[in-house]
């Protein structure tokens, strides 16, 4: 059977989206692996299905580059609010996603029928590592000491719908990801393996990043990276609560604000292109 794909981007984080209000592919974990690869096949950080919803305006469902199915992914559900605005002809100036991690809520920020930018509502930041989840003691674990690679660093650990750990320190591209991304993934410390922002202060509510994430290695942004860095960057008094905290990313930049209710991010989301692949 061949079907239509949407190549999109938010700021550099790419994936394959497929319309599939009218049906959702097989075995969506093994396409996942097939066409992320950016040598045999279209290439991405993985694919996401833009479905029907009983709840929402659409649902996203999201699968890694190595066929794991993801709760959230921050700059995934921008493009599928642009997805639903312009491809599905939903023009609403706030739209609704369900997601594994929740409904979440988006503000469309559209000119003449096409959408620049969203802001999303990620919902509140969880601390608790339990809930994270992360092996550490305590109503939360901000600047806690991890061995890793046998060296002792301090880390700060967030939920935003799926785990992050936050690392400070200097410049991220000094840092040999390919190396310790992947020690960082599958420690013992986090169960569910985690994504790992590494993060420089470059000054009051401007911070820096690099991500590795679970199932995809290092990606060009990370949405609920972002999140989780400036969560943790308030949480470490770097940056302040209840004001707009700039993130760059390789790809580009992200606007996050930490409030007491919820986590609001935004940032760009962009077509690519169209193709049509077989899928058996």
């Amino acid at each position: 059977m061949k079907k239509q794909f949407y190549k999109m981007h938010g700021i550099g984080n790419d994936y394959i989206y497929f319309d599939c209000f009218d049906g959702e592919p097989a075995h969506p974990n093994e396409l996942a692996k097939k066409l992320s690869d950016r040598h045999f096949s279209v290439g991405g950080d993985g694919i996401i299905l833009v479905c029907k919803s009983e709840i929402a305006d659409g649902k996203m469902k999201m699968f890694n580059a190595d066929g794991s199915e993801g709760k959230m992914c921050g700059n995934g559900i921008r493009c599928v609010g642009k997805f639903l605005y312009e491809v599905k002809g939903i023009r609403k100036e706030v739209l609704t996603v369900e997601t594994l991690s929740g409904v979440k809520t988006l503000y469309m920020h559209a000119v003449d029928g096409t959408v620049h930018s969203v802001t999303v509502n990620m919902g509140a930041a969880e601390l608790n590592p339990r809930k994270i989840p992360a092996r550490f003691t305590g109503e939360s674990a901000v600047n806690v000491p991890l061995v890793v690679n046998g060296e002792t660093v301090k880390v700060t650990c967030v939920s935003m719908g799926n785990p992050h750990c936050v690392v400070f320190g200097g410049d991220p591209y000094e840092l040999d990801l390919e190396k310790i991304g992947k020690a960082y993934e599958t420690h013992e410390a986090f169960p569910e393996s985690v994504n790992t922002e590494f993060v420089r202060v470059i000054k009051r509510n401007e911070i820096q990043m690099r991500v590795w994430e679970r199932g995809s290695g290092e990606t060009w942004a990370c949405g609920t990276g972002a999140c989780a860095a400036a969560v943790a960057s308030v949480l470490n008094g770097y940056c302040d609560k209840n004001q707009e905290i700039l993130v760059h990313l390789r790809g580009g930049d992200l606007t996050v604000k930490y409030m007491d209710d919820a986590v609001y991010m935004t940032g760009g989301a962009e077509f690519a292109f169209t193709g049509e692949v077989e899928i058996c």
